[in-house]
């Protein structure tokens, strides 16, 4: 299932692996989710990795790892066109921006409250228990 991945969920699950944001990215990585991504928020996770604390023990090379890895499975996307201003952030409306132009229908988010305007575009915004919640209960 193709969906986009809010950098605050990458953090999270780089950061600790004890948390739904880390079996999000374990899910990513057994190629069962495929991120979609554009430009803007590839730059957007290169710079969410490099702060603290996790900038402390992932060090540039990591990052760099982890992103080669990420454009290696996810699906990439161009914007050509801006919605902003949108939402409230302009970092979320690059995260809306991505999902509207790769045809994902899911942003996952810590941040939901952020995205309540995004299903003006069919488009639902889900936390990472609910996205696994929701695997379990399809299968």
């Amino acid at each position: 299932m193709k969906v986009v991945i809010d950098s605050n969920v990458v953090y999270s699950g780089l950061y600790s692996k004890h948390g739904a944001s880390y079996q999000i990215l374990r899910l990513v990585r057994s190629e069962r989710l495929v991120p979609a991504i554009s430009v803007a928020l590839f730059e957007e996770y290169m710079d969410v990795l490099g702060r603290p604390p996790l900038s402390v023990e992932f060090n540039a090379s990591d990052r760099e790892r982890f992103c080669d890895f990420l454009c290696s499975v996810a699906y990439l996307t161009e914007v050509f066109f801006l919605w902003r201003p949108f939402l409230r952030d302009p970092k979320d409306d690059m995260v809306l921006e991505a999902a509207v132009a790769s045809g994902a229908r899911l942003i996952i988010t810590h941040n939901i409250k952020d995205f309540k305007r995004v299903q003006n575009f069919g488009i639902e915004a889900i936390t990472p228990n609910e996205y696994l919640k929701r695997e379990v209960e399809r299968k």
